[in-house]
């Protein structure tokens, strides 16, 4: 009687092990249906589709959508222009929180002294505040730029 006591408790317990991992497993999937996927990016990355800039920027400035649709909140791209790039004056409906990650970039928002960007800086940009920038140096300037509106772009008239 004893055998059959301790082959009764192995086989609940094997049963139990089984059913909790079968169900561990099951809800892991019903989790990771309909899930986003997590993202890794550089701006070097060679499979990025690079697209060109709104018309009032010279020839030259691309983007890179890396997360998000454009016309839509909560957009994050790559905004890439060469070396010795003036960036027109001009402003966002939506704030940015940027991040530099190639070249160096001087940055003027309007009313506030210039400020210089190297790789790794951080900026915010105000909604609705004008600013212009200049890529200086011999490296393209590269930023990723997180927007939580949709992504538009305002030319402001230069009086020269």
């Amino acid at each position: 009687m004893t055998k059959n006591v301790v082959s009764s408790k192995f086989k609940i317990a094997v049963f139990t092990t089984l059913l909790l991992l079968s169900a561990s497993f099951y809800g892991q999937n019903q989790y990771g249906e309909g899930m986003e996927m997590s993202l890794v990016r550089t701006h070097e990355d060679k499979d990025l589709d690079w697209g060109g800039c709104t018309s009032f920027m010279p020839e030259g400035c691309t983007v890179a959508v890396l997360h998000g649709n454009p016309a839509s909140k909560n957009l994050d791209i790559f905004f890439k222009v060469p070396a010795d790039y003036e960036i027109p004056s001009h402003w966002h409906t939506s704030v940015e929180r940027m991040i530099l990650v190639s070249g160096e970039l001087q940055v003027t928002y309007e009313g506030e002294p210039m400020q210089t960007m190297k790789v790794g800086s951080y900026a915010y940009g105000p909604s609705a505040k004008p600013h212009t920038a200049k890529c200086v140096g011999a490296d393209p300037c590269v930023l990723f730029i997180a927007f939580e509106e949709p992504l538009d772009a305002f030319p402001i008239e230069s009086n020269k």
